[in-house]
């Protein structure tokens, strides 16, 4: 661009050459000082001249120097040099060609001119200007952009040996324990039930003012909850194996050091102690669980199911960047004692998301936790996993379950499955979309099921109908095969399988049209008895046979269930060892990683009167210097004292046991009428 176009743009008068004639200059003297023009107003300007006054295209220095450059390409120049002004000057030839080819820009400029006027400032209206000059939209290019992206991936995958596929995996291709990322929200089920509206509130205008916290899958972080640092808990993968990676939880020095304050603090039956402990180490995962048994324990649920998340929370962001909750081949063993605790925070958690009224959450929570450890199922997630379904109305899932699991676990074996699986079938046939071929054959399936059911677990219809408030028919209960010695016979593991089955899902056989299939099948099951079905007898040598041994993570489900009709059934030896909410019946072959150090036995080396406290309080705990050791004569005095004492504290412990406080002479309270008893 030449000096004198500057010049031009930035609103400076421009000297003209002395050749130019004197109306020019007066033209140029009076004409005002004009601000830099915008590029619009420029384009504007052009297409005015042009469709105007056709020598004011000739003083555009642009517009000469860009005919100039395409003249030259073509090798034709019709431009002659004025040797007074140095400009170039047009022939009349070129004019005339300018001429016409204006005249037609003309025509075409006519219906642009009413776009390109403005209301008083002459204006052109930007919106419609863009809408002329746009020669593609965003969408356009933006699909064009998703084409070249498919066709990239097209090749890298046929490249591969692949194809390449949109279309999503559907529910029955996928593996049973896939677990959905946005299934373990709670809110997402509360949404389908409820409304958005209704479960956010007023949660989306706070959400901008929220602390910052990791993004987690588990549990939603709070804003109640401390800001999340370096909890000492990290995963290690250890080795993959057969297509499934094994991983494992570490404690560095000074969450071992808290767990030992921790151990100390449940020894000294203190929940003050706990708090104190949380108090510093507000992430350390022992301390939520045990506090929130004391909360649960003290009707404080809603605090009892805040420590939880506040566990999972802690666990979610040690895990590993390869741990995978959604695929089903990441595992833990639970013999390791730093892992337990994930298992026992996922359980409680699935717990509390039951009785929220999330069973379809609760669902993959159970699907998570036998994926972890499949192959010994350490909280015995099957004997749950059934209830969940039906609560879930994911009858499809558990008849799949029993299908493709059956063969290798004898699903039937159980009776969750051998009552559930039946039930499940049933819901299926009282579909609406469901054809009528269809419908029988799930008719005839869950009747075939229900009936094998009655027969191989005789001892679970009287509890459940007498649970579901069902006066049985006169002839069941004259019938021995549902009578009382069929449940005094049975075995004791079989007995709690049956009282832990019934505690449970007792509740999702009251509906009458159920109870009304259910008599029909207990009619046809005492015909088949009657007629010396071979089944029977069967049946019955199974269960002489089997459920002797009860495995130990059984009694450990028995116990985290705290169903009362389960637990009573427990055997003494299991009722007798102390059982703590942070590991219940730890396995017998488990893994530990530290020790904890040994405690010194205070009241040995205390004072004899600290030994006397402790004697008559067991939490008393009194710090005391440690006396050096006597030799000689003041060994022998020690001794004695110390014995002395003993019998001292023996001779109160006695006299305590035996005092009986007198019970105060009842008055006799008479009215008037002297008849003795109360207004």
């Amino acid at each position: 661009m030449s000096t004198r176009s500057l010049r031009k743009l930035r609103g400076e008068r421009v000297q003209e050459p002395l050749g130019h004639c004197a109306a020019a200059d007066e033209e140029e003297e009076e004409r005002p000082l004009e601000p830099a023009p915008t590029r619009k107003q420029r384009r504007n300007k052009k297409n005015k001249a042009a469709a105007g006054d056709v020598y004011q295209l000739i003083s555009d220095p642009d517009a000469v120097n860009e005919e100039n450059r395409a003249e030259e390409r073509n090798g034709i120049s019709l431009r002659l040099k004025d040797p007074l002004t140095g400009e170039d000057d047009q022939t009349q030839a070129t004019q005339n060609l300018e001429n016409e080819e204006l005249e037609k820009e003309k025509e075409e400029l006519e219906n642009e001119s009413a776009v390109l006027q403005t209301n008083s400032n002459n204006k052109p209206k930007r919106k419609k200007k863009r809408k002329k000059n746009r020669t593609s939209t965003p969408a356009d290019f933006q699909e064009g952009a998703t084409d070249d992206i498919d066709s990239i991936l097209q090749e890298i995958d046929g490249s591969n040996g692949f194809q390449y596929q949109t279309h999503t995996v559907s529910a029955e291709t996928r593996p049973l324990l896939y677990v959905e990322h946005r299934n373990l929200n709670p809110e997402t089920e509360l949404k389908r039930y409820f409304g958005a509206r209704a479960v956010l509130g007023d949660q989306r205008s706070k959400q901008r003012h929220r602390s910052l916290h990791r993004s987690t899958w588990l549990t939603t972080p709070k804003d109640t909850w401390p800001r999340y640092t370096k909890t000492g808990i990290s995963m290690q993968l250890l080795e993959t194996k057969g297509g499934a990676q094994y991983f494992s939880f570490e404690h560095n020095r000074d969450y071992q050091q808290a767990q030992f304050k921790f151990l100390d603090a449940v020894d000294s039956m203190d929940p003050n102690n706990i708090l104190a402990l949380l108090r510093v180490n507000p992430h350390h995962i022992d301390s939520l669980l045990q506090l929130s048994d004391i909360c649960r324990m003290q009707e404080d649920q809603e605090m009892a199911r805040d420590l939880i998340e506040k566990a999972l929370y802690c666990f979610e962001s040690a895990f590993h960047p390869v741990f995978s909750l959604t695929s089903g081949n990441s595992r833990l063993d639970y013999r390791q004692a730093e892992n337990r605790s994930f298992f026992l925070s996922l359980y409680k958690h699935m717990i509390f998301l039951e009785k929220r009224g999330c069973p379809r959450t609760a669902l993959e929570f159970c699907k998570l936790i036998r994926s972890l450890d499949p192959e010994t199922d350490p909280l015995c997630a099957l004997l749950i996993i059934d209830f969940f379904a039906l609560r879930a109305r994911e009858y499809a899932f558990l008849t799949r379950l029993y299908e493709e699991w059956e063969f290798h676990l004898n699903l039937s074996q159980l009776p969750n499955f051998a009552f559930s699986v039946p039930l499940a079938y049933y819901h299926l046939s009282q579909r609406e979309d469901v054809s009528d071929t269809e419908r029988t054959q799930k008719q005839e399936r869950a009747k075939r099921l229900i009936q094998n059911a009655l027969i191989v677990f005789p001892s679970v219809l009287m509890p459940l109908l007498d649970l579901c408030g069902v006066q049985a028919d006169q002839a069941v209960l004259s019938h021995n095969y549902f009578g009382l010695e069929v449940q005094i016979r049975q075995p004791i593991a079989l007995k709690q399988l049956v009282a832990l089955f019934i505690g449970r899902n007792w509740m999702l056989w009251k509906d009458a049209r159920i109870m009304s299939w259910l008599e029909e099948n207990v009619k046809e099951v005492l015909r088949r008895v009657d007629a010396k079905d071979p089944l029977v007898q069967e049946s019955e040598n199974k269960r002489r046979i089997r459920y002797q041994n009860v495995p130990r993570n059984i009694y450990r489900h028995i116990i985290l269930s705290e169903i009362k009709e389960a637990i009573a059934t427990l055997p003494p030896e299991v009722t007798a060892q102390p059982v703590m909410g942070y590991d219940p019946l730890p396995p017998l072959d488990g893994i530990v990683t530290y020790t904890r150090p040994e405690r010194v036995n205070q009241a040995a080396d205390g004072s004899t009167l600290s030994l006397f406290f402790r004697s008559l309080l067991p939490n008393f705990n009194l710090q005391e210097d440690r006396r050096p050791n006597v030799e000689g004569e003041g060994a022998e005095v020690q001794h004695e004292l110390n014995q002395g004492v003993n019998r001292l504290m023996a001779a109160m412990r006695d006299m305590l046991a035996n005092i009986r406080f007198q019970e105060p002479p009842q008055e006799e309270y008479q009215d008037g009428d002297g008849d003795g008893e109360w207004d």
